[in-house]
């Protein structure tokens, strides 16, 4: 794997990270199943698109499309605690209904930003751009875990904790459980849409279909976070996921760089299957490595 390569999985490694605090508040925290992933990331790049192509300041685009994001995350959380439509439901709705809002901010199925001012413009050179787009993406997700890690903290925070662990105690200890899931997936759709300005514009361009696929890996990245780095405080999990979504993107940049993968017939259009392959070893690592551990202590004993 060559240097750019490694660089070009590292940068996108980096804003999947922020997909992956996302799912980490809607499946950990708030145990909801919340497939609104596929469609938040694409309304991100869309809205942070035509902001851009409009005039306006890349980081205020950024900002609007965390915003539509964050809006898609509540209209999924209201349509199951305020119409009782069952979480799963609820996300595949809402994620069905984005493809058409996409493509009518969208205008077509492909939205160009070449020659357009970035978040990468002012700083990324033809000399320092494998990295320098890495150091940039890298600030803003070091800024999102320190949020969410302040957040956590939070009377608001632990409440939406309590919420996902145990609902009736919440409910029992006063908590209003419906506006903690409401913030919550608000939050976590928000950093997904936050992912798909920051990567539109590292593309080039946005496009209807970069959802596909989203939840997966963010999944995995969460999967693979937790498997490498147990943890219980709030700040090494956040910055487990992370790392999985970073280690996630350098599997698959090996695998399609792998010269045994080329001799038996992979390429680039079995990316997909890879990407699957790759889930499906995140799943069975930690049973594999409990097992493990269950048999040592038996044979201590």
């Amino acid at each position: 794997m060559s240097l750019i390569a490694f660089f070009g999985a590292l940068e996108s490694g980096l804003i999947y990270g922020l997909v992956a605090l996302g799912v980490l508040i809607s499946f950990r925290t708030l145990d909801f199943p919340d497939l609104t992933a596929d469609g938040s990331f694409p309304l991100g790049g869309a809205v942070a698109g035509i902001s851009i192509i409009a005039g306006i300041n890349p980081w205020l685009a950024c900002a609007f499309g965390m915003l539509a994001g964050a809006v898609a995350g509540i209209v999924t959380a209201w349509l199951h605690v305020k119409l009782g439509i069952l979480q799963l439901l609820a996300s595949i709705l809402v994620m069905v209904a984005l493809y058409s809002v996409n493509l009518r901010i969208m205008g077509a199925p492909n939205l160009p930003l070449l020659g357009e001012t970035t978040v990468f413009s002012t700083l990324v050179t033809d000399g320092n751009g494998y990295w320098m787009r890495c150091l940039i993406i890298g600030t803003v997700v070091l800024l999102a875990m320190l949020f969410l890690d302040w957040f956590y903290s939070t009377e608001t925070g632990l409440s939406m904790r309590a919420t996902g662990s145990n609902l009736r105690m919440a409910q029992a200890q006063g908590i209003h459980t419906s506006w903690m899931t409401i913030v919550g997936m608000a939050v976590s759709n928000g950093l997904i849409a936050l992912a798909g300005a920051l990567f539109v514009q590292t593309q080039g361009g946005a496009d209807i279909s970069i959802g596909i696929g989203t939840i997966v890996i963010g999944l995995a990245a969460v999967i693979i976070g937790e498997t490498i780095i147990p943890a219980k405080r709030i700040w090494l999990i956040t910055f487990a996921v992370v790392v999985g979504a970073v280690l996630y993107k350098l599997f698959i940049q090996v695998a399609l760089s792998s010269d045994t993968l080329r001799s038996i017939g992979f390429g680039p259009q079995d990316l997909n299957l890879i990407t699957a392959l790759l889930v499906v070893l995140a799943l069975v690592l930690p049973k594999a490595k409990n097992e493990i551990l269950s048999r040592k202590l038996r044979s201590q004993r």
